[in-house]
């Protein structure tokens, strides 16, 4: 990363950037200065973490064996491939896949009624961060996690997996060697929640009890909502980043590309990270005329959406840049069917049902239809849609207040990024502690979330916003320009924040770096 610092004279590529005696641009001086404003946090806060375990080891809580870790790494490429194999298995049988995180630590299947003070259901971004937040909370053996994968992924870089700029493989990680030491994992998939009782059922038919909890258990995909799909996928030049199975399909398609219609596509339903439709459609044009076929290409998105983007300053500019790139852009438009062999694929006019347009393509991408977790929708947690039913600023349950919520799986009225699972659980984390003293809430989640838009392969354009759909921006410069250092940012930083700072329940989103590099004003 800092090679790439003092490499980058001029990072805004619209405009010259100001250079400092050092050699640094501004915005490379404001991420040095975000990085260094937020490691002392970090190491601060590991060090705290460290002290709870050597006192909880002390105390003769279960920790992982020393041989357990190395034996796992040694066969996580093994695993890694298995699991992969399997998972394709699942999407050919149109099973829902859900949100593709982990297994967990002290692991054991549960085979007798169990109970813990807080139960986490799901082993995502937003479980995984919680649990460890709870660890330092209320002690490790008080937290419970069920969740049945032995991989987590960092799926934001799946975009660049896509794009041919990043490997698929060190995307995911053995769970159990990134889970808080001495938190249980109970290696089951969640089948039942009962509120009521303060019961949760297993797949295996155990149940556990709890005295709170915390739901985080993603959204699922639909491929099979899709006529075509997933079976689709078997026939070359069509791919998805949406999936650990078909993410590299994408690449492959990409790659093997010789002209005609390369297709995008947006579906009619709410989906996590909203950009990244347009993000490897951004990537194919750069990929395209840096190997010299973009003028035998037509790039055509199709999105359900009555706009490009829901933040006007943003979708300002993304309208100026798929004009410079002559990109064709298809609103309320959405994909209802994929005739694979002959590599045509269907879309369906929103504002005139009737109407559908067949369109062939030499490429095409997928953005599935998404939707609630089934264990969630239908039940007592559910809002009307299926999502969980939150309060929007303190993410405790409106009906159950022993019952909280975090990230994809709530019916939250903000995009569903990892950037608002970030400042959701900071949130989540004040409104518990405060629970726990018989307290009321007192702090707020303002609907932050991020999505930062990779332009190409050394361009990210970091739109960040609110409930209201207002910028929050965390650099005190014009983030609606495509800039060099925002990509470093997106490729090389964030990875780091995510494995050793979000997950390990040490980041809390820049809220206080923006307060800092704002100089306290909003």
């Amino acid at each position: 990363m800092y090679r790439s610092l003092r490499v980058c004279i001029n990072d805004d590529v619209s405009s010259s950037n100001t250079v400092h005696e050092c050699g640094l641009p501004v915005t490379s001086l404001l991420i040095l200065l975000f990085v260094s404003s937020t490691y002392p946090v970090l190491q601060r806060r590991q060090m705290e973490s460290h002290t709870v375990d050597d006192e909880q080891s002390k105390e003769g809580i279960t920790q992982q064996p020393p041989g357990n870790r190395k034996y796992r790494n040694g066969r996580f490429k093994e695993e890694l491939s298995r699991h992969r194999m399997a998972a394709f298995g699942r999407l050919k049988q149109c099973l829902p896949t859900g949100s593709t995180i982990c297994s967990l630590h002290t692991s054991s299947r549960v085979t007798a009624k169990q109970h813990y003070k807080m139960l986490v259901l799901g082993g995502g971004t937003g479980g995984i961060t919680m649990s460890a937040r709870m660890k330092r909370l209320m002690g490790a053996e008080n937290v419970a996690v069920v969740e049945p994968s032995e991989v987590h992924y960092y799926q934001p870089i799946w975009t660049l997996v896509g794009a041919g700029a990043k490997n698929l493989a060190p995307s995911g990680r053995p769970t159990a060697n990134i889970m808080p030491s001495g938190v249980k994992w109970v290696k089951s998939k969640v089948q039942e929640i009962n509120p009521d009782s303060n019961t949760v059922r297993t797949e295996d038919g155990s149940e556990i009890t709890y005295e709170y909890l915390i739901v985080a258990l993603g959204l699922q995909l639909h491929f099979e909502k899709i006529k075509g799909l997933p079976e689709g996928f078997e026939h070359p030049n069509i791919g998805s980043n949406y999936s650990v199975e078909t993410v590299e399909k994408t690449w492959k398609a990409l790659q093997n590309f010789k002209g005609g219609n390369a297709v995008f596509t947006y579906p009619n339903t709410l989906i996590k990270c909203g950009g990244a439709p347009q993000k490897i459609m951004y990537l194919t044009d750069a990929f395209l005329r840096k190997t010299g076929k973009r003028a035998n290409a037509n790039i055509i998105y199709y999105t359900s959406l009555p706009v490009i983007f829901a933040v006007k300053k943003y979708a300002d500019s993304l309208w100026e840049i798929v004009k410079q790139r002559d990109i064709q852009v298809n609103l309320r438009h959405h994909l209802i069917e994929v005739q694979a062999d002959k590599q045509e694929a269907v879309f369906q006019n929103l504002d005139n049902p009737e109407e559908t347009k067949t369109i062939e393509y030499g490429m095409l991408h997928v953005t599935p239809p998404m939707g609630p977790n089934m264990v969630i929708k239908g039940g007592p947690l559910a809002d009307e849609v299926g999502w969980l039913d939150l309060d929007k600023d303190t993410l405790q349950h409106k009906s159950f207040p022993n019952v909280f919520g975090i990230g994809d799986c709530t019916n939250l009225p903000t995009a569903k990024t990892g950037a608002a699972v970030a400042a959701q659980s900071a949130v989540l984390h004040r409104t518990i502690s405060k629970v726990l003293k018989k307290e009321k809430p007192d702090m707020k989640y303002d609907g932050y979330t991020s999505c930062p838009f990779v332009t190409s392969y050394n361009t990210v354009m970091l739109a960040e916003y609110d409930y209201d759909l207002q910028p929050v921006e965390t650099f005190p410069i014009n983030q609606a320009k495509e800039r060099r250092l925002m990509y470093y940012m997106k490729a090389d930083v964030m990875p780091h924040l995510y494995w050793h700072g979000l997950l390990r329940g040490l980041w809390g989103g820049p809220g206080p770096a923006r307060k800092l590099l704002h100089l306290g004003m909003k």
